[in-house]
């Protein structure tokens, strides 16, 4: 099957899980920057969880899909319409041969996610889909989506067939979507602008005013913001007890490095392998696809954790997207009664 770009939006790549294993040769993790919304929107139509997708940001593309399609949309920043008619983030939906798959922006949230049953024919590069856009490889030719791009779609599963065929019968024609849907994944009552986070590497370098105001002050994110990574503005300035050299050491998703200037700054999917600034904190796996989803100037706080809390909080995760995932299945089985 085939789709072609009418337009591409601000910023539209294939991401899926990420390419592990090549940072000792310098080679990025990149992937989604919201895992959830990506594993979830392949949840929704039957694709592995980690099949690659579209990553939306800020605008989404105008795509023509040539031959009927069953796509699923999670994520924010935009809902999914197809030949003007709007649908919900996170629900399954039929498109038919020759319609338009378009989107209307919101105003909350980022980045969406755009899966397609089957999943996108692309290579893999070093074991993964996602384009590393710095380097220009993996993805769709190693860059972000153009007006006129082609996209090969390969061939679903005959479960994924039978469920397009479900919702085909109840469409008349016309794109449709199940009453049921599934989108934000919380394990708790946090906020969306809370943050936690346990100390890093240098935490204990700092002042004790500075490791207080870093758990305390609200951070204003600046345009300095993309997938290398987020900066943030506040009115005080994170001070080291004193000056020390840095050594470059590996980083992950998440670390909070503190440049020269004295403001936090959150390294992201397509960050550096290693960092030589100090590091004062490190950002839980369960709260990086809020970080994900945030605007400029949007504000947040980072709340102090420990490391065990991290951990349990990511098994916690996990349990539930298994749940989702039964949950889903089980939403399917129930259309196909």
């Amino acid at each position: 099957m085939e789709a072609e770009v009418l337009k591409p939006g601000m910023l539209t790549t294939v991401q899926d899980n990420g390419r592990f294993g090549y940072l000792n040769q310098g080679v990025l993790q990149s992937g989604a920057m919201d895992p959830v919304a990506m594993r979830t929107a392949n949840l929704l139509i039957g694709n592995d969880e980690m099949e690659a997708v579209l990553e939306l940001t800020i605008s989404g593309p105008e795509i023509h899909f040539k031959e009927d399609a069953l796509i699923a949309v999670t994520g924010g920043g935009m809902h999914p319409m197809v030949n003007g008619k709007t649908f919900y983030l996170g629900s399954p939906i039929y498109i038919p041969g020759g319609h338009v798959l378009s989107f209307k922006p919101t105003g909350s949230g980022m980045r969406a996610y755009l899966a397609i049953a089957g999943g996108l024919d692309i290579p893999e590069r070093m074991h993964s889909k996602s384009t590393y856009l710095r380097a220009g490889f993996g993805g769709y030719q190693g860059r972000a989506l153009q007006k006129g791009d082609l996209l090969q779609i390969q061939k679903a599963s005959e479960r994924i067939a039978k469920r397009k065929d479900i919702l085909a019968e109840k469409a008349g024609g016309q794109a449709c979507a199940p009453g049921w849907r599934a989108n934000d994944l919380r394990i708790d009552d946090q906020d969306r602008y809370t943050i936690r986070a346990f100390p890093g590497t240098h935490f204990e370098r700092f002042t004790n005013e500075s490791k207080k105001t870093f758990f305390s002050e609200a951070y204003a994110l600046s345009t300095q913001a993309d997938r290398m990574g987020f900066h943030f503005q506040s009115e005080n300035k994170l001070i080291l007890e004193e000056a020390f050299n840095v050594l470059s050491e590996a980083v992950a998703f998440g670390t909070v490095q503190v440049p020269n200037e004295g403001k936090p700054m959150v390294l992201m999917a397509d960050r550096q392998t290693t960092g030589g600034y100090p590091r004062i904190a490190q950002v839980a796996v369960v709260d990086l696809p809020k970080l994900a989803q945030l605007r400029t100037n949007e504000t947040v706080h980072f709340d102090q954790i420990t490391f065990s809390k991290a951990e349990e909080l990511y098994f916690q995760q996990e349990d539930a997207m298994r749940e989702r995932a039964m949950a889903i299945q089980l939403k399917w089985e129930s259309e196909e009664k």
